[in-house]
């Protein structure tokens, strides 16, 4: 049953991160391809005049202009993204917030964006913020507990102890702290969260490197002269590494977690950026439009389901006691 559930989870997650990353294709209010005048043009990827296709002004092209679109197709043709929508297109066409229509499938928020869009732009920012924060938080409590573990004595008790006082702050004040100080982005609040997240590998890599410090085979390499960082790093750090893996995904789904919950309470990424945690809000301001509070929460909930299981099946699998 787990094995099959951790199988499930991954091609959720998989099929989540496949939509996300395809988003700018999905959703889009600029066309894919323009044939026009035997030439093709690619509005997705640069900027065109509007007179190249209508010989009018040579501002940048509005391609929801029904103008534009009526002149082109009479030359030529255009292939649209599934979703005529970018994160920040507003419909005009239709009251705000509207119901999932065949226009907008999820519907549009109380500024007239289209839900699906925004979803999957939010998606995408959550997922690369949290595998960033992943990798550097890994990278960091890895060496620090590395470092703690091999040495051990004063290195591994002053730390410890430091790490201890250090997680005890209290990281939302601190957060909101850095807002008022600085302006929000997407570098500052990946530094931010970086201070505290990495503190979540250092217990896993120091009782490894615990365990095996004192092993026959660390002392025999001692005693031929290999030096410390060769230790650490060919014959200690693989098998650390292999118990650090099974928490990578609660790392990445606490990342997720808090950049939504930081851009609910309005201490995230700057307003008009696509994120969950703005959804979340929007549903919240807009009850009598179930529509938005339900999309993002399904969203959510099968992302980060998905997560918590791979991890579960991930310490399952890399773990010798529970195996047997």
């Amino acid at each position: 049953m787990k094995k099959k559930r951790f199988a499930v989870s991954v091609w959720i997650l998989l099929c989540l991160a496949g939509l996300a990353f395809m988003a700018p294709v999905l959703a889009n209010e600029r066309p894919l391809l323009v044939y026009f005048n035997g030439r093709a043009y690619f509005p997705m990827l640069r900027d065109h005049a509007e007179n190249i296709f209508t010989g009018q002004l040579p501002t940048t092209a509005d391609f929801t202009d029904p103008f534009v679109r009526q002149s082109i197709k009479q030359d030529g043709f255009i292939i649209d993204a599934p979703i005529r929508f970018g994160y920040s297109t507003i419909n005009y066409a239709t009251a705000n917030p509207s119901r999932p229509s065949l226009t907008n499938w999820l519907g549009t928020d109380d500024m007239g964006r289209d839900v699906l869009a925004r979803l999957l732009y939010g998606l995408r920012v959550s997922l690369l913020f949290g595998v960033i924060l992943t990798a550097l938080s890994s990278a960091i409590g890895i060496f620090a507990g590395a470092a703690q573990g091999y040495f051990g004595g004063k290195v591994d008790l002053l730390t410890q102890r430091f790490i201890e006082v250090y997680t005890g702050m209290p990281q939302l004040f601190v957060l909101i702290i850095v807002y008022s100080m600085i302006r929000p982005s997407f570098g500052t609040l990946l530094a931010v969260m970086l201070l505290f997240s990495w503190t979540s590998l250092v217990p896993v890599v120091r009782a490894e490197f615990l365990k095996v410090r004192k092993m026959e085979y660390i002392t025999a390499a001692r005693a031929m002269g290999v030096s410390d960082f060769s230790i650490m790093t060919r014959h200690i750090l693989p098998n650390a590494c292999v118990a650090a893996m099974a928490y990578m995904p609660f790392i990445l789904c606490g990342g997720i977690t808090a950049l939504a919950a930081l851009d609910f309470l309005g201490f995230g990424l700057p307003p008009g950026q696509p994120s969950l945690g703005d959804m979340i809000k929007q549903g919240k301001d807009n009850l009598h439009a179930p529509w938005i509070g339900l999309s993002v929460f399904g969203v959510l909930s099968l992302l980060l389901s998905s997560l918590v299981f791979i991890g579960d099946g991930l310490r399952t699998r890399l773990d010798p006691r529970r195996r047997q």
